[in-house]
């Protein structure tokens, strides 16, 4: 797969399979295409070249693709009046059956004692932590993840380790760009280092 930018060629003879259980860590310097290759895994970034498939059909921007599949790049937009909480019982709702229930995700993700304030009122890792819950409470097949290590400090990215290697064990797949070499080593079961198109 070949994706271009601008002009530019981003990303140049990429092969990559993740298979239910698996999880492919990609790893890379800034700007060798990382997060470009998330994109077209979801389906918002179209390959210049080459063929692409994601559960056995070409990603879409569609209710279908997204029912099975999770993007968690950017820090969400945060509803505003909604708490912690109520973020969480939204995932909930919206999805129905859950990985997770509400309070289970408020416990392990650590924010327990910070469920009835607004997330713009937490710091940084706390705020990761709060979109990891929300992306691990629904029900998916793949987990697309750029940086989920961003703001977690060394315990909980080991902890982080222990959830996404538990939903591998329950057949999900996981992809995830990283800067974090050592929750490589931990979790993934495979490597994929980009380098820069030449």
């Amino acid at each position: 797969m070949d994706v271009e930018l601008a002009g530019r060629t981003v990303l140049r003879g990429v092969d990559l399979a993740a298979a239910p259980g698996e999880i492919v860590a990609v790893l890379g310097e800034n700007g060798v295409g990382k997060s470009t290759l998330l994109r077209c895994l979801a389906g918002l970034q179209p390959p210049a070249a080459g063929e692409l498939g994601v559960l056995g059909r070409p990603p879409a921007d569609e209710p279908a693709f997204w029912r099975e599949v999770v993007l968690a790049a950017d820090e969400p937009a945060w509803y505003p009046g909604l708490s912690v909480r109520e973020h969480l019982e939204l995932m909930h709702a919206v999805h129905g059956a859950a990985r997770l229930e509400v309070g289970a995700a408020l416990d392990a993700f650590e924010l327990a004692g910070r469920g009835d304030v607004s997330p713009l009122a937490l710091s940084t890792g706390q705020r990761q932590r709060l979109c990891l819950a929300m992306v691990l409470l629904r029900p998916s097949r793949l987990l697309l993840l750029d940086e989920p290590e961003r703001g977690l400090d060394t315990a909980f990215r080991r902890r982080l380790g222990s959830y996404l290697a538990g939903y591998a064990a329950t057949g999900g797949a996981v992809v995830m760009a990283t800067h974090d070499p050592a929750l490589a080593d931990a979790v993934a079961t495979r490597r994929v280092l980009l380098e820069t198109a030449a």
